[in-house]
């Protein structure tokens, strides 16, 4: 009954935090100098492509004419009511349901993030553990001076360096990135185009691991550490086990606990794409899709992706405090 409880409280939260995120997203994506509209009559009006009379026009069709803080509000509530009904608007630039771009495009942005993060642990966790049993040893201070080092490198400048080095310079991918080679026969099979794709993913699935496997590895060292000095430890070790039954076995189980509450959290990024490596490798995926229509103004297409990353993330941490609760029976809820 207490979750419960507590689930209907975190829900009922959840609903006016996403009405306060949409309307402050709503406002800055309004506020932007141009939107699609004002692009494409500012390129077609010197050719006579578009009349002044219909620009207004459309702009009234979209809600888009009055960019005064009224303005802004009534074509807010005019967005919200459309959105509780499912209908997310379609994109400008797509002329395109936004529901529908970005089911279809978050397919292969959560194939890169999920796989991306699958390593991302692998490493991290074996990694973290070891370095915090060799506390100031060689191998930690050399594993979190790299990792540190790689975490604190921007997207842009180590997808690019990437690509500078072993597409440009070695020639081992494609320089033309995306997902199939610029020289890939026309009669090539299934099974050649799908190997050919996972090729093209190696560089950006690379990035994302060297990018975030820092943070999960500080993270399960300091996890690690703490419970390294727990009384219960000191007692394993004075019963007689072995270090390897007392770290694999009691400290490894207790260092969970906190990992998957963070592992619940990474629900948006796994569905929401990594928007700058997307672009930088050129992957049609839900975060290049945003992207572009953030850099054409088109303002249904950016709300309902923004949305979208809103829900995802009040899922995630209802998600996550939730399964704290289940992984530590010592957690209460609706307290």
């Amino acid at each position: 009954m207490d979750m419960v409880k507590y689930i209907v409280k975190r829900l009922l939260l959840s609903i006016f935090i996403m009405v306060g995120v949409s309307l402050i997203i709503y406002f800055i994506i309004r506020l932007m100098p141009m939107d699609y509209i004002d692009n494409t009559f500012a390129t077609l009006a010197g050719n006579g492509g578009i009349s002044e009379e219909k620009y207004n026009a459309l702009k009234a069709l979209y809600g888009l004419e009055d960019n005064s803080f009224g303005g802004i509000l009534k074509g807010y509530f005019g967005w919200l009511i459309k959105f509780l009904q499912g209908d997310m608007g379609t994109s400008f630039v797509h002329n395109r349901p936004v529901s529908e771009l970005i089911l279809e495009n978050m397919g292969i942005s959560f194939g890169i993030s999920f796989v991306s993060l699958i390593f991302e642990l692998i490493i991290a966790i074996p990694l973290g553990i070891k370095c915090a049993v060799n506390q100031y040893g060689k191998l930690d201070y050399t594993a979190t001076v790299i990792c540190m080092t790689l975490t604190a490198f921007p997207t842009f400048f180590l997808g690019n360096l990437f690509i500078m080095w072993f597409a440009d310079t070695l020639g081992w991918f494609d320089p033309s990135l995306g997902l199939v080679s610029s020289t890939l026969p026309v009669t090539a099979t299934a099974w050649e185009r799908f190997g050919d794709m996972l090729w093209h993913l190696v560089l950006p699935m690379v990035v994302l691991v060297l990018l975030n496997v820092g943070s999960y590895m500080r993270y399960q060292r300091t996890n690690t550490l703490e419970v390294l000095n727990a009384d219960y430890i000191r007692t394993a070790r004075a019963k007689g086990l072995s270090e390897g039954k007392v770290v694999y076995k009691h400290v490894f189980r207790n260092t969970m606990i906190p990992l998957v509450t963070v592992m619940a959290s990474t629900l948006p990024m796994l569905f929401g794409g990594a928007m700058i490596t997307e672009t930088v490798f050129s992957i049609p995926g839900i975060g290049k899709i945003t992207y572009d229509a953030l850099m054409k103004g088109d303002i249904p297409l950016a709300m309902g992706y923004n949305m979208f990353i809103a829900i995802l993330t009040v899922i995630g941490i209802l998600l996550s405090d939730i399964m704290y609760a289940v992984v530590d029976p010592r957690v209460k809820l609706g307290k």
